[in-house]
């Protein structure tokens, strides 16, 4: 099954609520990944969107995923909400 809900941060599936976040009060986050967002904010908040690609491409490569998967994060990454200009 494809993933529905992506963290808006990094693009990593958090379909599965293990993989989710956590706001202050400790519930799980909507929009955000366990990895990109703790406790009602981002872990790395200095993050750039370029340290980030660099992340997800050492991440996805570990894996072994195709590089045609990468490319698509990669091209997404500066559409998610975390890396909008307000």
């Amino acid at each position: 099954m494809e993933p529905k809900i992506f963290c808006q941060s990094c693009t990593m599936p958090i379909d599965n609520m293990e993989d989710r976040g956590t706001e202050k009060d400790g519930s799980k986050s909507s929009e955000y990944c366990k990895y990109c967002y703790q406790h009602g904010s981002f872990t790395d908040p200095g993050m750039t969107l370029d340290k980030m690609k660099n992340i997800v491409t050492t991440q996805m490569q570990k894996m072994n995923l195709p590089a045609s998967l990468l490319q698509q994060s990669l091209d997404y990454l500066p559409r998610l909400k975390r890396w909008q200009k307000a």
